[in-house]
C-alpha cells in the first residue's frame, strides 16, 4: 500500500522545494502529489512510494517494487504559469499517453504539460501515473511472452 508520507517522515528537501514554488503552482503541484501517491495506492503491484528528489525536482519512485518508471512534478522554468508531469524519455510512455489522450498538451516524449489556470484532467492523469507506476511491470511481462 502506498502512503502519502507523514509530515514527520517527509524529506526536508521536498518540502523546502514545494514551499518555494509561487502560490497558485505550489497548489496544482501539491494536487498532482496527492493525485501520484492515490494513484499508487489504488493500483495493485504498486507498494509504497518513495519522494525525493531528482534534478531538483519532486520525483516518485517504486524503489520496494521497481514495478515502475520514474515521474517527476516540476513547474516549468521558461513559462511562467505551466507545470508538468516528467516521464523517463526513453520509455515509451508519451507516446502511449499521446494515443490515449490526444487532447492533452506533451513536452516532446518526456512529459505532460499543464497550465494553472486549467482544471487538473484527473481521470487522464491517474491513467497516465497509473501506466509509469505499472511499466516495469508490464515491459517484463511482454519479454516473457516473446
Amino acid at each position: 500500500m502506498a502512503k502519502r508520507p507523514s509530515a514527520a517522515a517527509r524529506d526536508a528537501a521536498v518540502e523546502a522545494v514545494f514551499e518555494a514554488y509561487p502560490n497558485p503552482v505550489r497548489a496544482k503541484l501539491l494536487a498532482l502529489r496527492r493525485l501520484i501517491f492515490d494513484t499508487a495506492r489504488a493500483t495493485e503491484g504498486v507498494g509504497p512510494l518513495e519522494e525525493t528528489l531528482k534534478w531538483g525536482q519532486p520525483s516518485y519512485l517504486t524503489t520496494e517494487s521497481k514495478s515502475g518508471s520514474t515521474i517527476r512534478i516540476d513547474q516549468v522554468k521558461a513559462e511562467v504559469g505551466r507545470y508538468a508531469v516528467y516521464f523517463h524519455c526513453q520509455t515509451d510512455l508519451v507516446e502511449t499517453f499521446r494515443e490515449l489522450y490526444p487532447e492533452l498538451r506533451y513536452g516532446g516524449n518526456r512529459s505532460i504539460l499543464l497550465d494553472v489556470g486549467d482544471k487538473l484532467p484527473e481521470a487522464a492523469l491517474r491513467h497516465c501515473v497509473a501506466l509509469a507506476l505499472t511499466y516495469h511491470v508490464r515491459k517484463r511481462k511482454a519479454e516473457r511472452v516473446k
